[in-house]
């Protein structure tokens, strides 16, 4: 078992390593922490892809001629393999460290493993597993991408008190449901995350910016599923300001400056998996999907879905588009209330 003051330094890496949240992506949010009899005289995290990442800060930041004599911890095992930095095993090799507690051993097939075994080769003692639950947690988009080939996929959406997501199918107009703070908190969750996902309903109905423009952040990709390339020309949605991707049936789209077209097949049985690949592929590690009920019930039903969102409000339609029905795998991890309106969060049992 770690000793408490070792889990107690390992939570300071992973409150360094969140600092880098929304900055790093593709790369995992790493915190390094290094400690000399008792007292942290470095510390630093990875700030932005492609800078120096948390171990090289952190020894940058101590003094040389205690690090023989210190311990180093860091929330993900540190790399020993060229990217776009040097290997970070290398450097706490060369700075004489004399040992390392890690986090969580890394997924990505050209590290995992292989850092700790090289510090291991040189005299180094390693131990593994430090707040192991709580360091995969915060990195949880990364090792999703890594392990399942897919994004970490949030589903999201508000519902009446009497259970609707929508008005009866053939309205010309949308009516809002959460308060204007829960609008608000779904801006900030858009920041947060790589990508967005509608369907085609939603994308005409609602006529959707689907941006972040409460906040000065970097504006995620949007993303329809099109089949039929029905979403109007003059929809916010196509209007080239932010990065799009549409898939679709049809084979005669043009893509534009920000926007791309990508043509799937809708009616293969894996359909679904084959659009969360491409998404990998091209390294969105997570996405909001704020579809409709048939969007969202196709990802409770094939069960490709790691936490949902769910707000529900004080208005009674009475009549409507039925909100998702809830998958089996699903287990409460939060509530609380925005307003008058009620989030609730769920995660799935079989997610990270």
């Amino acid at each position: 078992m770690p000793e408490p003051e070792d889990i107690s330094y390992m939570l300071r890496c992973l409150q360094l390593a969140e600092l880098g949240f929304g900055l790093v992506a593709p790369n995992p949010m790493v915190g390094c922490v290094i400690v000399c009899k008792g007292k942290i005289i470095g510390e630093g995290y990875h700030q932005k892809f492609g800078t120096e990442h948390a171990e090289v800060n952190a020894i940058k930041k101590a003094p040389a001629a205690l690090l023989s004599e210190a311990t180093l911890y860091v929330n993900l095992e540190p790399c020993a393999h060229y990217g776009k930095t040097p290997p970070c095993a290398d450097l706490i090799i060369a700075s004489k460290i004399k040992r390392v507690m890690v986090g969580s051993v890394d997924p990505y097939p050209e590290v995992s493993g292989k850092g700790i075994e090289k510090l291991i080769a040189h005299g180094i003692e390693v131990k593994v597993g430090i707040a192991e639950a709580e360091s995969k947690a915060l990195n949880r988009r990364f090792f999703t991408s890594i392990l399942h080939h897919r994004p970490y996929i949030i589903l999201k959406y508000a519902q009446t008190q009497d259970g609707y997501i929508g008005i009866k199918e053939g309205a010309s107009v949308s009516k809002q449901i959460s308060n204007t703070l829960s609008q608000k908190q779904t801006h900030l969750w858009r920041s947060q995350e790589a990508a967005i996902l509608v369907g085609t309903n939603t994308a005409i109905l609602d006529n959707p910016q689907l941006n972040a423009r409460y906040f000065h952040a970097a504006q995620p990709t949007r993303i329809a599923l099109d089949r039929y390339l029905q979403i109007p020309n003059n929809s916010k949605l196509l209007d080239d300001s932010q990065p799009t991707l549409i898939f679709t049936n049809e084979r005669h789209a043009i893509d534009k400056i920000n926007t791309q077209y990508f043509t799937l097949d809708f009616d293969a049985p894996d359909f679904l998996q084959q659009f969360l690949m491409k998404l990998n592929q091209l390294k969105i590690q997570s996405i909001i999907v704020e579809g409709g009920t048939k969007t969202l019930n196709k990802f409770y039903k094939n069960n490709l879905w790691d936490e949902a969102r769910i707000i529900t409000s004080k208005i009674e339609w009475g009549e409507g588009i039925k909100a998702p029905i809830l998958s089996n795998e699903a287990v409460l991890k939060h509530e609380e209330y925005i307003a008058d309106d009620k989030l609730t969060i769920y995660k799935n049992k079989t997610s990270l």
